[in-house]
């Protein structure tokens, strides 16, 4: 059960600042004494970093295009407990959302579609530069736009002077919508990126911790925290989505999985873990680029990042590559998403120069390429794998510019596009550059385990 007051911070559109607000308003109500439950509309890893940095507790993901919409509340309760208020950063514009043929005009896993699941109330934050009077007509349009979304306020952010704030708070009361913060221009907030977005708050630390600092007194000093607090509305009261229950009973001899962590390989959802700790496993991390695998490892997860950004560093550590070239040559479980995918090519092509070797584990090469890869995809595994049966189909998200050679059986091909095929299956490797919610995949979680554990699910 949860029942937690929720609010979300919605935009007009991408690139209004959200995720300055979000963070500074997560790290303020922090600052203040409370605990606060950090989630983010749709796929994103990076942003949920920023607000684990300034909660103190992981950043969740709400995505009904990867989990169903009957999973979304469960999974909100059970990333709020013991906190006593939720703050959810939105995705793109409020209503921007995936075309499906239950929506052909798009919206849906949108803000405002999460916004309705969790019957919590939105405040808007508005890019103010080169708006005046005419923000009016803006909000006027979003107040009235879907009747089952209340907005509560708006966070007015990069305003140039006393007077432009005086006209912008004209504007909103005229529409009835009360101004909780005025954020001026910073540019000192800008947070550094590279080719698919946000530098994840793991790669830039003690920066990452210097950026939150920043946001968390912005936001304290120029938005009305408690106010903002004070609209937050009572979460959905329902049974918490649990690992236990998701996976089943456990594999007996906890079978050691080791989980890549550290800079290059950041994306990853917490309730990873928690299903593969519930399934049975010892869960170990490890750091690719000064470590080897853990003793014991039984299987082998490799999740997101950017391993192009640190190849040399990975290429350095010879012994982990030796080590995970010998665990796939040995058939064991290994569950690799594009960066993973990456590393365990023999290296990524990039600009015409072929780039530091990596783990060489799967006989391919990689390229990165100027085409971004970027969607959510309905995909149907093509054989049985360590993760899939044959003919299970899921619903996952590609975000990626780099493309790997034809080589060993492909993993999954495209419903609407049967031509269309990604990744490989070799020997025990499910490798893919498709990123797949777990909590809607338990059972080939607890596969995993059981192929860890040398026994059939």
């Amino acid at each position: 059960m949860s029942g937690v007051p929720a609010v979300v911070i919605a935009a007009p559109a991408s690139g209004s600042g959200k995720t300055t607000v979000t963070t500074g308003l997560i790290g303020a109500l922090s600052a203040a004494g409370r605990t606060v439950a950090p989630f983010k509309v749709g796929p994103d890893y990076i942003d949920p970093g920023y607000h684990a940095l300034a909660s103190g507790r992981p950043g969740r993901n709400l995505d009904p295009n990867l989990v169903g919409e009957p999973l979304v509340p469960a999974l909100f309760a059970a990333g709020s407990v013991g906190a006593d208020i939720a703050v959810v950063e939105g995705v793109m514009g409020l209503f921007d959302g995936r075309i499906t043929p239950d929506s052909p005009a798009g919206g849906f896993g949108s803000t405002a579609h999460v916004a309705a699941l969790l019957g919590a109330p939105v405040v808007l934050v508005v890019d103010a530069a080169g708006h005046s009077q005419s923000v009016a007509a803006l909000l006027h349009g979003f107040i009235g736009f879907d009747p089952g979304i209340r907005i509560a306020g708006v966070i007015l952010n990069r305003v140039g002077s006393d007077r432009h704030e005086e006209v912008l708070r004209a504007a909103a009361e005229s529409v009835g919508l009360p101004v909780l913060g005025v954020l001026r221009r910073d540019d000192a907030l800008a947070v550094p990126s590279r080719h698919l977005g946000l530098i994840p708050a793991a790669e830039r630390s003690p920066q990452a911790r210097a950026a939150v600092d920043a946001m968390t007194a912005l936001v304290g000093a120029s938005v009305d925290v408690e106010a903002v607090a004070a609209v937050a509305g009572a979460g959905p009261v329902v049974e918490a989505w649990s690992a236990v229950d998701a996976v089943g009973d456990p594999v007996a001899g906890r079978p050691v999985v080791a989980v890549a962590s550290g800079a290059a390989f950041t994306f990853g959802y917490p309730e990873h873990a928690e299903l593969l700790a519930a399934a049975g496993a010892r869960v170990v991390e490890f750091d690719p680029l000064s470590d080897t695998l853990p003793d014991d490892t039984a299987a082998l997860v490799i999740g997101g990042g950017f391993p192009e950004e640190h190849a040399e560093s990975l290429s350095a550590n010879a012994p982990l590559r030796a080590a995970v070239r010998a665990h796939v040559d040995a058939g064991r479980p290994v569950h690799a998403e594009c960066a993973g995918y990456l590393y365990l090519t023999s290296g990524v092509v990039r600009d015409g120069r072929t780039g530091p070797a990596l783990a060489g584990a799967l006989p391919v090469t990689a390229e990165f390429g100027p085409r971004l890869c970027l969607g959510y995809r309905d995909g149907v595994a093509l054989a049985d794998s360590v993760l899939y049966r044959a003919g299970d189909r899921v619903t996952g998200h590609e975000f990626h510019r780099s493309t790997v050679e034809a080589g060993p059986a492909p993993a999954w091909g495209w419903q609407a596009d049967g031509a269309r095929v990604d990744g490989h299956l070799y020997r025990g490797v499910h490798a893919s550059f498709l990123h797949v919610h777990p909590a809607a995949v338990p059972r080939a979680i607890a596969r995993f385990v059981a192929a860890a554990a040398g026994t059939k699910d």
